[in-house]
């Protein structure tokens, strides 16, 4: 979304940024959300984020002591942060403004505090379409993560509430194609995708292999390099 169409958003009565003693909120539609990592501390802990499937799913043969990924789709930042703590360099891209700004409020808040400082140390945030900047990274990443907005079923009353407000400012991804492309022309080692469970495969590519959960599942392709 432009930063016109998040102001078009607001004077319609539309989500709008707050901002109280606990930092930036999104506030719309009767509900309020906000980035809060303190809440992951418990899933980051060494023991048990070695186990997440995203981690699981994320990890390549070949990376250096520190290994790279791009979150594409950065959202409020839960899936980076994981990846973070588990040792990945993150860079974390996020196209609407409003999203963006409750993700950096996040961030902010995440490196004052000195139980998450050092993981969100490993996180850079851009404001900026993913599509545009995959292609021209300048570096060649280990991981290239992608979770499109993923249309939600009619009437699903089981629907996360951050999910049902941040679909009021982005729409599920109009052109996979084109976000799977931009992803592949990064050149990485390997495109992690995250997909409901039971959903189609992003733009029809069938991955190399899946890792399921209860409820999603991640599509891995392995990019080979030359």
């Amino acid at each position: 979304m432009s930063r016109d169409r998040a102001g078009d958003a607001s004077e319609a009565n539309g989500p709008t940024l707050v901002r109280g003693v606990d930092g930036l909120a999104l506030s719309g539609g009767g509900q309020t959300l906000r980035g809060d990592f303190s809440r992951m501390l418990p899933r980051a802990r060494p023991d048990r984020v070695r186990r997440e499937l995203l981690v699981r799913a994320a990890r390549v043969r070949g990376a250096g002591e520190v290994p790279s990924a791009v979150d594409a789709t950065a959202g409020l930042g839960e899936d980076a942060f994981l990846l973070a703590a588990a040792g990945f360099s993150v860079r974390l891209y996020e196209r609407d403004p409003l999203v963006a700004a409750l993700l950096e409020d996040a961030l902010r808040r995440a490196r004052e505090a000195p139980e998450l400082t050092e993981i969100a140390s490993r996180m850079e945030l851009f404001e900026q379409d993913s599509l545009e900047a995959l292609p021209r990274l300048g570096f060649l990443p280990d991981v290239v993560l992608l979770d499109p907005m993923f249309p939600a079923k009619r009437g699903d009353a089981l629907a996360k509430k951050k999910l049902q407000l941040i679909q009021l400012l982005e729409r599920p991804c109009a052109d996979e194609e084109a976000l799977l492309d931009a992803a592949l022309a990064a050149r990485p080692r390997k495109v992690v995708i995250k997909r409901p469970l039971k959903g189609p495969h992003l733009a029809g590519r069938k991955p190399d292999y899946s890792l399921c959960g209860r409820t999603i599942r991640y599509d891995c392709i392995v990019v080979p390099r030359g």
